[in-house]
Formats: structure tokens, sequence, C-alpha cells
């Protein structure tokens, strides 16, 4: 289906929804985590039968946005990850493309694909926190023309062995190549959320839609426009799970997602199932997070 890399593989090879989780997996985010603690909650999701690990990318710490991702850099994040996992996809939700000199992303994401044995699954984004665009020179107003040149930038560096690129980022002549090449002709990129783009272009250019969690009734919708888009091409979504003690409970909205037991959960996630979402990254907001992991993949990913 679609495409060749593994990690896509992995996430969308079969019919059913798929499970992932996202870094950092302690709940950690405003300062460095434990990194053994990680590694080890990254190989034990893997071994309780989670599909991929997400790790976001987040330039810089703002106090106000309250949240600074996993603090570590994504791309030795997720190297270090693949050298403690086996066969999980690994996922960035997501590179903010705007903010990163294509080059750079094609090389280290490369890099990464090659390290992991073709698990790499690429979100990107155009960034959220709006002191970031002038840290970085970055005229907000541009977002959308510089996420569009740097994914075809991208695409570029990695079909072509000399490519020809002509763009706001610069210029390639034909005289140089980044090495090295992913271990398949391009990575998947999932563009998130609208990425100040419209749908057309995302189905046209992305292969696959990573999305914000969205409620039921609207994700009908979403699914729909999606489908006219992109094809068969992958949705992805976010959720955020609390897991209640009352394995009966009904929900409770959280931002982005919702607060239940996992007989709930179960029945949730099947009727994403039958509405066509592929993947959820599922963000788990739990004092013991270990057990959390157990639990959801016993009782929901192995029963939906």
């Amino acid at each position: 289906m679609g495409h060749e890399n593994a990690g896509y593989r992995r996430l969308f090879s079969t019919d059913g929804i798929t499970f992932g989780t996202g870094f950092p997996l302690t709940g950690a985010n405003e300062s460095p985590p434990d990194v053994d603690e990680e590694m080890r909650l990254a190989a034990r999701a893997e071994a309780v039968g989670f599909d991929a690990l997400w790790a976001r990318d987040v330039p810089t710490y703002w106090p106000k946005f309250g949240d600074a991702g996993q603090t570590f850099d994504v791309w030795p994040w997720l190297t270090r990850v693949a050298a403690r996992t086996d066969d999980i996809a690994l996922g960035t939700a997501s590179v903010v493309l705007t903010l990163r000199h294509p080059l750079h992303v094609a090389k280290a994401a490369a890099s990464v694909d090659r390290l992991s044995d073709g698990r790499l699954v690429l979100g990107v984004a155009t960034g959220d926190r709006d002191p970031e665009y002038p840290a970085f020179d970055v005229d907000p107003s541009d977002r959308g023309a510089l996420f569009r040149e740097s994914v075809a930038v991208l695409r570029s560096v990695w079909s072509d062995e000399f490519p020809v690129v002509d763009s706001q980022w610069g210029t390639l002549d034909g005289d140089l190549s980044v090495v090295p090449d992913p271990t398949t002709e391009t990575l998947p990129l999932f563009p998130t959320g609208h990425a100040r783009q419209t749908v057309e272009w995302i189905g046209d250019h992305g292969d696959g839609w990573l999305f914000y969690h969205l409620p039921e009734d609207t994700l009908d919708s979403y699914l729909a426009d999606w489908r006219d888009a992109g094809g068969e091409k992958p949705f992805a979504m976010v959720v955020r799970a609390e897991l209640a003690d009352d394995h009966d409970a009904g929900p409770e909205p959280l931002h982005q997602g919702y607060c239940a037991g996992v007989e709930w959960f179960r029945d949730y996630f099947r009727r994403l199932d039958r509405t066509g979402v592929d993947h959820v990254l599922v963000s788990l907001e739990n004092d013991d997070p270990e057990r959390a992991l157990s639990v959801f993949a016993e009782e929901v990913i192995e029963r939906v």
C-alpha cells in the first residue's frame, strides 16, 4: 500500500486501525526527561504492541505555551530510540519545516531513516509558537509558501542524485548531492493540521494527513473531504487518553481527547476504525506510564 518505507508499512499495510504513542512517555514536558526511563518505556511500548513512537519538534521553550515537547532535538532523540527498539515505526509529530533549512532536514531525516532500517515517517508542520518566527527571522505570513517550497526541495533532494533546485531556501545547480539517501526513493510526508494549505494540496503532495483530535460529528466531514482529495492515502489523528480507574466509566472531555474507562475507549476506537481513521497517536495521561502502556495495550489495542 502506498509506500515501501518500513515504518509506513508497519502503520498502514493492514486494514485495521493502528496505534502509536508519543514522547515524553514519562510526562516531563517542561524540562529534560529521564533519558534512561524514556528509553525503557519506548522498548516497553514496542513490546506490548504499539506500532509507532512519535517525537515532537519544538525548537525553543516558550513558558507561556507551557510545553517543550520531549526537550531534546528530534533527530538525535529518534536515533537513540532506533538503537533501543527493533521494528516499531518512528515518527515526527511534527518537524517545523518553516524553521529548518530543507537540506538539513533532508540529510538528518535520511540519516535517521538509514540508522533505523527504514522506520521513519515524517509529520511536517508550519509551527504554532508565535515568538519563534522572529527568533528564526521568518515572516509568519510566508509560512505557507515556505512549507510548500520545503516539501518540493525535500522531494527533489531525496529522489534526484544531483538535484537542480531554485527556491527561497537557495540554489542547487546539479553539482551537489545530499547523502545519505533514504532507504526508499522518498520518505513518507504527513502534513499536520492544514499547514496553511488546501486539503487538495495535501492530497496531491502528502503521503497521508496527520490531524489533531476531532469530535466524531466533525470527523466524518473531514474524512469525506480527505477521501476526495487524497483517495486511499491514510488519515492519522491525535487522541489524548486518560484511563479512568473504573473500567466502565463514561467519557469526560479533555483537551485533544477524553478521560474514560477502557470499555468506552474500546468502543470509541472501533468507531474511529469504521469511520476510516487509519492510525491514532495516543497521548496517554496517567501517573504510572508503564502501567498505562500495558493496560491500554491489553484492554484496548488487543481487543479493537
